[in-house]
């Protein structure tokens, strides 16, 4: 079993591990306690009452968190002709078409992101073993697959992230920096679960979201109340 370190207990000694934290509480918790030498990021990990195995209760989207992640994300953009000039006018790090399938299959993965055209995704389909792993296959469901490769580049840029629900039923997802201002922190992580409430499966039966806790890279965990969460980030249309 690893040591535990004097540092960590200290972190242990300013959360109570048996207290159920309200949301906003929690992300302002993290912040404050966290102290490691670099800029860790503020992390949301939601265990959901879905069963992955089946199609209709998978849980995927994406959502633009308002003060971004913290990090420049590489972006890929596998398209062809007049679609690569709106992409390398966007931003795009990298844009190609047949040539960058080639380079990725020889083993170049120097990118956070791909945005493909409809046109790209048959030859794309040689890289799902590659990409897919690694979360970044193109899809229309997240808008990586699309026509409109400015915007979504752009987005990209901006902040959009995607989660998904793992095999365990796991959301895990960054939502900024410790270094971010407070209220830019707590509105990134109420956009986060927010979205992930709103991409409930209809297929999903009794509680939906089991537990809910907010730590950073190298912190503690900090558990929170999952029913009070949810009512916490509801918006009434």
């Amino acid at each position: 079993m690893a040591k535990m370190g004097k540092r960590y207990k200290g972190l242990l000694e300013k959360v109570e591990a048996t207290k159920l934290y309200g949301f906003r509480e929690a992300v302002l918790l993290v912040k404050e306690i966290a102290n490691a030498k670099f800029d860790e990021s503020v992390e949301l990990h939601v265990r959901l009452g879905v069963d992955p195995r089946h199609a209709d209760q998978q849980v995927r989207s994406t959502v633009v968190l308002p003060h971004g992640t913290g990090i420049t994300k590489k972006v890929l953009v596998i398209a062809s002709g007049e679609k690569q000039n709106e992409a390398l006018e966007a931003g795009a790090d990298f844009v190609g078409g047949e040539d960058m399938v080639a380079k990725i299959q020889g083993g170049w993965l120097d990118f956070d992101a791909v945005i493909a055209t409809p046109d790209m995704m048959k030859s794309l389909g040689r890289l799902g073993k590659i990409l897919g792993p690694r979360g970044m296959m193109p899809s229309s469901k997240t808008g990586t697959a699309t026509t409109e490769v400015a915007d979504a580049v752009k987005e990209i840029k901006a902040g959009r992230v995607e989660f998904r629900v793992d095999k365990f039923g796991i959301i895990h997802n960054g939502v900024g920096k410790v270094s971010f201002e407070k209220e830019n922190l707590v509105e990134n992580a109420v956009t986060l679960l927010r979205a992930i409430v709103k991409a409930k499966p209809s297929a999903a039966k009794g509680q939906y979201i089991k537990s809910l806790t907010v730590t950073s890279t190298m912190g503690v965990p900090v558990k929170v109340d999952p029913n009070a969460a949810q009512k916490e980030v509801v918006v009434t249309e």
